[in-house]
């Protein structure tokens, strides 16, 4: 199919309100009717305000032009045939062999898991994956294969969703390797167990961490953050854009499985095929981010931060997470690597300035999946597609030179960086302490098998003997309620903050839960939460993708270039609910500004003091007799949805204070679960 060229077309800008005087730019912004065609060269479809387009994106680091069955919505894969990565066997056995040992496995499993003797479910299941291992070690090709029939046999899941988890090219192969790699008698396997449920064994307890030798230097006594310069510049923070360039609008936004805004899905009682909710051209509260509704966004950037004309962002940081929530077997290399060109290539046209971008959970394949260096033969480097490619877009947009793409390609997509101010950005790639990479279940006792942290260590290091400030980026966040992170790997994490806190780490930016959160990071792990102990807070930014029942949003802080200490935050966000009355021939969606942070929580703080931890533990204790600023921050962190359920009761007061001290998962889990989230109804464990 040739792909058509569409003529220039850009967008006007269009002031709903008046500028004031306490914001840094227009209040609000409604984007043009119709798409900004100048955004991609050529298209396979032209764009038509009844449908997405399909820009005919070419990839200029693997020099191809990614074609139209990838993204078409009439042609949604069902099969990954990507490449997959097995063990090497410990012997060659015959297929009789290995017809006998995988019924002997499964006869083996099934007698465990129906015994009725007095061993607990954790010991069964241990005893379960040690049988599994044999088969992993021995005919590793033939696991996923035996996963499926076990996952069938014991209606773990449906047929479909089995098939779907435990398929060669979905996570098959992965669990080959952790069965065949962990010790899963012993921590390996609790943590295993309890990750496939946890009736099957409790959470493993936090490990003893052992920092003895861990920092190249004591840290300095009287250790203090530098004073602020005066001189300010305007940073962006976008997280979590998600972009669907399957999307299909009119089709069903209120689907009863899997990413919805699809043609391949339903209404619960429905077939494929009938719609009762139709998608919105701009986006719909189940569904990810459409082509139309991420450019509106970008549109937006500009004039609500007062960064149009000739001025501009001093840098923007992404938290991670391009990628579409698609089911395992709908995605490939080649979706992520279109994501990646396709967010990549707009963030360069719409922002200008220098972006630095972190790799989120869905900017792998399988999704959420890094293997660590350390795994054996071609195992350890079976992501290395991916840090290719990511470090060398990034050094052809010219945001990192070849030095540090270099870097990247080492680091699992991480990098350190010293940008054009003096700021020196240390990303990292939380996969390795996301509970869903399945891969971080080999040798749990060592917080830090990828090296990851160690390197972490060594930048900060030469920071603080350089007298460098420093930003952390990262996806996955450390703490909050600790649903999301493993225990020890953070844990290890909040040692470091503490170690290079407050003198060279001024901030630390996570995404993942596309909420609007924070997280304050204390002396002494926590153990007094006082403003003296306070030295580091962690903002995770809010999702441009309105997944799940939230609204669309981005940031902007007003940051000092002495300190580095941010001074104004800004939210913007876009009404998701309102995007069904649009009428698309006259109109886009408005963004407009949410709150300003020194303004909101209306607490004393002077106007030369940033808005550090020491201002957010202020912000917790006044919360603490006031509610009202609890409902406040509950309702921001939804981005103001119509949905966000309300933070009404004491219960839910004392939990969010909870969850705002956390910057580990270890404290996180300490907190009261079940309110952790504002994407659906607060469910606190029942009493």
């Amino acid at each position: 199919m040739t792909a058509l060229a569409v003529p220039l077309l850009l967008p006007a800008l269009t002031a709903t309100q008046q500028t004031s005087a306490t914001i840094p730019g227009i209040s609000a912004y409604t984007v043009t009717a119709g798409f900004p065609t100048s955004a991609f060269p050529t298209y396979w479809k032209a764009p038509v305000e009844t449908q997405e387009p399909q820009p005919a994106l070419y990839d200029p680091v693997l020099n191809i032009t990614f074609p139209l069955n990838l993204t078409n919505p009439e042609t949604i894969p069902t099969t990954d045939n990507d490449p997959v990565y097995y063990p090497q066997p410990l012997a060659n056995i015959s297929n009789s062999s290995t017809a006998a040992l995988l019924q002997a496995a499964f006869t083996n499993i099934t007698g465990i898991v129906e015994s009725n003797t007095t061993a607990s479910n954790c010991t069964k299941c241990m005893a379960a994956l040690s049988v599994g291992k044999t088969v992993a070690l021995y005919a590793p090709e033939n696991v996923p294969d035996l996963l499926i029939k076990l996952c069938e046999a014991f209606k773990f899941s449906s047929n479909t969703t089995c098939v779907d988890n435990y398929a060669a090219g979905s996570f098959g192969a992965i669990w080959t390797q952790v069965l065949a790699l962990a010790d899963v008698t012993g921590l390996d396997g609790q943590y295993i167990c309890n990750d496939l449920s946890s009736t099957f064994c409790p959470a493993p307890a936090t490990s003893l961490l052992n920092v003895t030798g861990l920092f190249p230097k004591p840290k300095p006594k009287n250790a203090r953050a530098p004073k602020a310069s005066g001189k300010r510049v305007k940073v962006l923070h976008l997280s979590d854009f998600h972009l669907d360039p399957r999307y299909s609008a009119a089709s069903e936004a209120n689907c009863s499985a899997g990413l919805c805004c699809r043609t391949n899905v339903h209404a619960t009682g429905d077939v494929v095929g009938q719609v009762t909710v139709p998608a919105p051209l701009y986006g719909s509260f189940k569904c990810d981010t459409p082509y139309y509704l991420g450019l509106a966004a970008l549109q937006a950037i500009a004039p609500l931060t007062g960064t149009h004309g000739n001025s501009s962002v001093a840098w923007t940081v992404y938290t991670g997470d391009l990628v579409s929530h698609d089911t395992q077997n709908q995605l490939s290399r080649a979706y992520t690597e279109y994501a990646e060109v396709s967010v990549y290539d707009l963030f360069k046209e719409y922002i200008g300035s220098p972006v630095f971008p972190v790799l989120g959970n869905h900017d792998s394949n399988p999704e959420a999946i890094d293997a660590p260096h350390s795994l054996p033969g071609p195992l350890g480097q079976q992501f290395s597609w991916n840090y290719d490619h990511v470090a060398s877009l990034w050094q052809q947009n010219g945001w990192i030179n070849s030095t540090i793409a270099n870097e990247a390609r080492l680091h699992y997509g991480a990098y350190s960086v010293l940008n054009q101010y003096g700021l020196r950005i240390i990303t990292l790639n939380t996969d390795f302490w996301y509970r869903s990479n399945f891969l971080n279940y080999i040798n749990t006792s060592n917080p830090d098998v990828s090296g990851m942290l160690n390197f972490l260590i060594q930048e900060l290091q030469a920071a603080e003997d350089a007298q460098e400030r420093v930003w952390i980026l990262g996806h996955v966040l450390a703490g909050w309620d600790g649903s999301n992170p493993l225990l020890n790997p953070t844990n290890l994490f909040y040692q470091i903050v503490d170690r290079y806190s407050p003198h060279v780490i001024a901030n630390i930016f996570f995404g993942h839960t596309h909420e609007d959160e924070v997280m304050i990071y204390y002396a002494n792990n926590g153990t007094v939460q006082t403003s003296e102990n306070a030295l580091t807070l962690g903002w995770i930014g809010p999702s441009v993708t309105p997944l799940t029942n939230l609204n669309s949003g981005f940031r902007m802080y007003e940051v000092d270039t002495g300190s580095f200490e941010i001074y104004e935050a800004y939210t913007w966000f876009s009404n998701v609910s309102s995007f069904p009355d649009l009428n698309v021939s006259k109109t886009g969606p408005t963004y407009q500004i949410e709150y300003s942070t020194r303004e909101a929580y209306n607490i004393s703080w002077p106007e030369t003091s940033p808005l550090d931890a020491k201002y957010w533990q202020a912000v917790t204790e006044a919360m603490e007799t006031d509610i009202s600023l609890v409902e406040k921050f509950n309702t921001f962190q939804g981005k103001s949805s119509v949905l966000t359920p309300n933070c009404t009761s004491e219960a839910c007061a004392k939990a969010k204070i909870c969850y705002m001290r956390s910057g580990s998962a270890v404290l996180g889990k300490a907190c009261p679960q079940g309110y952790g989230s504002v994407q659906s109804a607060f469910d606190p464990p029942s009493a």
